[in-house]
């Protein structure tokens, strides 16, 4: 990838259908990592193999070698029945868990009014990461002094009154600055260019006002490209946060104090 194919920017209010999708997406990638997951997980394919083995002995579909290779398909229907179900259970429990943080994601202010939400502060910025002029990610740090708040506006009249005056919201910079949105498209992923938004998104905070001394972000093993690259960044376990989904994925915290980027920023 040459420098020219590749470009950060500032969020455009045209951008605004296409983010919120993308927000929605990488919530709900989430679940399909769950799910998959929740499938391969042992305890899973024990019961998977035992309910199937059950049905097998009850029907007396064990396998007939005497009708050469056709008799060995006979058990096949009953671990594809109990796959079906399994699978449409493991969603069953998995979504609602998944679904709720998705929409408690999107009902929250910075998505709601995005451009003067991350206006309120000089560290603040959502940006978006395009190749080629195509949208490839999109990452949002928040270091308002709203930055470690997780109010949800559930309210449709609420939303629409507090939303027309910018005056609302607080203005000023926070000493913690959070990332709250952070996805790259799939296709692109394995070029590691969410190095490199990340480390903009970074930098931005850190040297456009000093008053922030932290970022904080929450990470999960369930999107490993993102886990992955934060770390790699300098980022350190403060603290788990909570757990999701039918086996209890578990949520981090992880944080870079400006020293640790200082340090690392005079290294490289």
């Amino acid at each position: 990838m040459t420098e020219g194919d590749a470009r950060i920017r500032l969020y455009e209010p045209s951008d605004d259908r296409l983010v919120k999708f993308s927000i929605g997406k990488a919530s709900m990638e989430c679940l399909a990592v769950a799910n998959q997951s929740a499938f391969f997980h042992p305890f899973t394919l024990s019961a998977w193999v035992a309910l199937s083995c059950i049905m097998i002995q009850y029907l007396d579909w064990w396998p007939r070698p005497e009708y050469g290779f056709l008799g060995y398909l006979p058990p096949l229907p009953a671990f594809g029945c109990w796959g079906a179900v399994i699978l449409y259970l493991m969603d069953w429990f998995n979504r609602s868990h998944f679904e709720d943080a998705s929409l408690d994601l999107l009902r929250r202010p910075d998505v709601a009014d995005i451009a003067n939400y991350y206006r309120r502060s000089p560290s603040s910025g959502f940006f978006i990461l395009e190749y080629s002029g195509k949208f490839v990610g999109l990452i949002a740090i928040d270091a308002s002094k709203d930055s470690q708040s997780q109010d949800t506006l559930m309210v449709k009249e609420k939303l629409t009154s507090s939303l027309k005056s910018k005056h609302t919201m607080p203005q000023g910079t926070s000493s913690v600055a959070t990332i709250r949105h952070f996805y790259i498209e799939e296709p692109y992923r394995k070029a590691g260019i969410q190095k490199d938004l990340l480390a903009h998104a970074i930098q931005h905070a850190f040297k456009a006002d000093n008053a922030v001394k932290e970022i904080k972000v929450t990470t999960t093993s369930l999107i490993l490209y993102a886990q992955k690259c934060i770390r790699d960044a300098g980022f350190a376990l403060e603290k788990p946060v909570g757990k999701l989904g039918i086996y209890g994925w578990k949520f981090d915290l992880l944080v870079l104090r400006r020293a640790q980027w200082e340090k690392q920023d005079t290294v490289s």
